[in-house]
């Protein structure tokens, strides 16, 4: 059975780290003293769930976190140092500090090492995420004891509910754009300057125009998407934020 450890001291460890091509020994203590901090804890880096989901949507939340009061957001796996950097750059995930728990020693101290040999990984964390004050565990959301990989509890909307109920999650912004458009250029000025973040795809390196016009009916560039809604170009953007 996978126990609740709310009201404990998380494990003390020394987690081994590569930084600037050198080890750097990283305590729990320099992690969590005098912090709120945020973990999710998961079975692998690289692997379908936690590359599409869990990861990104901590890190596209990691601003609204911070507006209520969680220092830093950590992501830890039994994986070595080298696997989580890599993964780390791969997932462009610039909000999130990975730890690489390499040895099992946090995810053994936290009750959450499971044994996935029947997938060749050997020992893994089970799929968590805690809220952590000071180093005392305030409060856990621990994935049901099921086969599988299930993903019901630990993902970030429900910890951000569980901090603040009236948080309000960055709505999803898309902008289909061209090199060298002024357009274009407006347009990501005008996000930026209301604080939308905002995901660019460039018409000929990340989309076709196939795919732009299968998507808008047009072939002009900017076209901006907010929340599934289809907005249009720079002026229409331009009219809809006023």
């Amino acid at each position: 059975m996978l126990e609740n450890k709310e009201g404990q001291a998380i494990p003390n460890v020394t987690f081994r780290t590569r930084a600037n091509n050198e080890w750097v020994d990283v305590t729990t203590q320099s992690l969590f003293e005098n912090k709120t901090v945020v973990v999710f804890s998961l079975p692998g880096a690289f692997t379908p769930t936690c590359s599409s989901t869990h990861l990104p949507r901590f890190n596209e939340l990691a601003g609204v976190f911070k507006d209520n009061g969680v220092d830093d957001i950590i992501c830890m796996s039994v994986n070595d140092t080298f696997v989580m950097n890599a993964w780390l750059a791969d997932q462009d995930a610039e909000n999130i500090t990975v730890i690489p728990d390499g040895n099992g020693e946090f995810t053994e101290g936290m009750g959450m090492l499971v044994d996935k040999q029947d997938l060749g990984f050997g020992k893994r964390s089970w799929r968590y995420s805690m809220l952590v004050k000071n180093g005392v565990i305030e409060k856990m959301f621990i994935e049901p004891n099921k086969p599988g990989d299930p993903f019901e509890v630990s993902d970030a909307d429900t910890m951000l509910n569980y901090i603040n109920s009236d948080a309000k999650a960055p709505l999803d912004v898309a902008l289909f754009s061209k090199a060298g458009c002024p357009h274009c250029a407006r347009a990501k000025e005008l996000l930026t300057s209301k604080g939308m973040a905002f995901e660019e795809i460039v018409i000929g390196s990340d989309a076709s125009l196939l795919s732009l016009r299968a998507m808008t009916g047009r072939t002009t560039v900017p076209q901006v998407f907010i929340a599934g809604e289809h907005i249009g170009g720079a002026d229409e953007l331009t009219a809809h934020l006023a």
